[in-house]
């Protein structure tokens, strides 16, 4: 499965087939290479970081992914238009597409990945088992069948026995994929992942997998050359995962020995030779607790946490990929590569932890990395974090001798990084890396759901963080007195504040002393403050004896804190009119629960439905969010078309009284 006989295939300008952190990632390497970089953009993108760091940059069309990323003519018609003359796919998107391959070799163009047949041989999760099959690799009991009737799937499903995992056949990055405990719950589940997987794949075609209960989630890395060579860089722990997408990456893996590390990249090297394969790939398995694993699939691209294994090797996997693109022998061998250290990575998220990971769009006021370890992104102050693609906004990684070492760094730099505008799972980053099983090495696929409840617990200081809030709130209300040092004027708020932090309120009461010291109480509780520096972005106090500081951004009713590295989103309801039972639907209003496009209406105007009953489903950031009713009773109207975007809070089924 060669690209072709001609050995060398020399380029000069490559067009990167993708968006954000990963085409800023790809123009590093190629630049360093003395290569030209061109980019491409939807509408969403057109101000987008990556569009003003390339040389050229071309408009492939409008927001949503299938009409612009996903858009095979435009982005081969870009190439052209540009003078590049290969093309890197990044990862997601097109990146394990045969057909936009194929379409790239047909324009003649060098596409920087393995071949047209290797794709399809590979990225398919079903020809791929049943090619390791063939190889003697162990593969997890399935049906990987042509025959998708909704009947037949269900009698497979219930000869594998549950629980099941439904699996989108292209593609990867947990879209598409679900787990089911029962027989009663498969047909929505069958139904909502061949949705997710049509739209983020173009194919609704799935297979089904006997689930394995609590594994590690360990991938091989590989690379293969046009002539023949082919190696391992060893593996990554992938096991901490939400929605059965990656969190937590690492090199090594805590639970693999070196006699385990060199039977399973033999196994995936034999894999690599056989198939004649070019490129980066990786082999993932399941390692289950007695040392046994399971060939699940092979991505035939580059992974999001290549890093991790950069770091530990001392390779650029990117730069491995345009030499073996362009005809070179790999430059290194299986006994030239050694490994340094410990590497982790964890994947920065726009999206709400508390609320089941609820994606999140809009405005990252502000943005600042760092310094110490790697972050790999796309942002800065200011820019907009569209609805349409997906949730990850950055990457941090940290190396170290040691995996504690590693695991210290990172921890210092999540507390040191300025997110502020738009939730992101920072804080559940750090809860994660800070927790006993994740510092024991412990942690397996089942670590978040297992300890969900203590990686969402509120900090043992929330309410000090209610207090701060509240003062910030005060120094900054435009209404207040000017803070000055020194100042002796006596002041309260008006009328006592009103704050929620996490679905919480809190009702407080604030006080500026003769002294020029406030006080915030809180109930019973009093805090003190004294206020040594105040500016726009962050302020000093003493509280308690000590001197602390605390970074903030106020933008209009919404308020951000980040204090000791844990940023707190904070509702200011001073003055809102109450809440009525809204939120949660108890009015019979539906409402979006975030920006998104709606992809099902599952009920029409006059259906009665159930309280729990699903109504409707919202895609964002390529993830589907179901949408359900609040009350029993009648619908008395759809408020949405299929397939519009509608925005957070828009109401989009309205339910009567029965």
């Amino acid at each position: 499965m060669r690209n072709g006989s001609v050995q060398h295939r020399p380029f000069f300008k490559v067009l990167i087939a993708n968006r954000g952190e990963i085409a800023l990632r790809v123009m590093r390497s190629a630049r360093q290479l003395g290569l030209g970089v061109v980019a491409v953009y939807s509408d969403a993108d057109r101000d987008a970081l990556h569009v003003k760091q390339a040389d050229q940059a071309v408009r492939i069309g409008e927001a949503l992914p299938a009409q612009s990323y996903l858009n095979i003519p435009a982005i081969i018609e870009a190439a052209k238009a540009s003078g590049a003359d290969a093309v890197h796919p990044g990862y997601g998107f097109l990146a394990e597409n045969e057909d936009f391959a194929q379409a790239c070799k047909d324009a003649g163009l060098i596409f920087i990945g393995p071949s047209p047949q290797a794709i399809e041989a590979m990225g398919n999760k079903a020809g791929a088992k049943e090619i390791m099959k063939k190889a003697g690799v162990p593969i997890v009991p399935g049906y990987q069948g042509a025959d998708q009737g909704d009947e037949v799937m269900l009698s497979e499903a219930g000869k594998i026995g549950f629980p099941v995992m439904i699996k989108a056949v292209a593609g990867g990055g947990g879209r598409g994929m679900r787990l089911v405990v029962d027989a009663a719950s498969f047909p929505d589940a069958l139904r909502s992942a061949r949705s997710e997987a049509k739209a983020a794949f173009g194919d609704p075609t799935v297979i089904l997998e006997r689930a394995i209960q609590n594994p590690r989630h360990i991938e091989i890395q590989v690379f293969g050359d046009s002539h023949g060579n082919a190696i391992h860089l060893g593996e990554r722990d992938c096991s901490v995962q939400r929605r059965h997408q990656k969190l937590i990456e690492e090199a090594p893996s805590p639970a693999v020995t070196p006699e385990l590390r060199a039977k399973m990249g033999e196994v995936a090297v034999a894999a690599v030779k056989a198939l004649r394969y070019e490129g980066a790939g990786t082999l993932e398995f399941l390692l289950d607790t007695s040392g046994e694993f399971y060939f699940m699939e092979m991505n035939t691209r580059l992974q999001v946490e290549h890093p991790v294994t950069e770091a530990i090797t001392g390779l650029d996997l990117v730069e491995l990929q345009l030499r073996v693109a362009r005809g070179e022998d790999l430059p290194v061998k299986q006994q030239d590569i050694k490994f340094s250290g410990h590497a982790i990575e964890v994947r920065l998220c726009s999206e709400d932890a508390a609320r089941d990971f609820m994606p999140q769009s809009g405005r990252m006021a502000r943005w600042q990395v760092p310094d110490g370890i790697r972050v790999e992104h796309a942002l800065q102050s200011g820019a907009e974090i569209p609805p349409f693609y997906d949730s990850m906004i950055a990457k941090l990684v940290s190396h170290g001798a040691t995996r504690e070492e590693a695991r210290g760094r990172l921890i210092v730099g999540l507390e040191q990084l300025t997110a502020l505008g738009v939730t992101t799972n920072q804080a559940f980053l750090i809860s994660c890396l800070r927790h006993p099983g994740f510092a024991k090495g412990e942690a397996t696929t089942a670590f978040i759901g297992a300890h969900r409840d203590e990686l969402l617990a509120p900090r043992a200081d929330a309410a000090f963080n209610a207090a701060l809030a509240g003062l910030l709130l005060y120094v900054t209300n435009p209404r207040a007195p000017a803070w000055r040092a020194g100042r002796s004027l006596s002041a309260t708020f008006p009328l006592p504040a009103k704050i929620e932090i996490a679905g919480h309120a809190h009702e407080l009461e604030v006080t500026r002393e003769r002294d020029g010291n406030y006080i915030v109480a809180t109930g019973a509780r009093r805090d003190r403050f004294e206020i040594a520096q105040l500016d726009s972005e962050m302020i000093r106090f003493r509280h308690d004896g000590v001197m602390d500081s605390a970074k903030f951004l106020r933008e209009g009713d919404r308020f951000y804190v980040q204090h000791r590295g844990i940023p707190v989103s904070v509702n200011d309801l001073t003055l809102a009119a109450p809440k009525a039972a809204a939120s949660n639907g108890g009015d019979g209003k539906v409402r979006a629960a975030m920006n998104g496009r709606v992809v099902a209406v599952l009920v029409k105007p006059g259906d009665r439905v159930t309280s729990g009953q699903p109504v409707l489903t919202l895609e964002a950031m390529k993830m589907e969010h179901v949408h359900k009713a609040g009350i029993d009773g009648v619908v008395a109207a759809i408020d949405v078309a299929e397939g519009e975007q509608v925005t957070t809070g828009r109401i989009v089924a309205e339910i009567g009284a029965p």
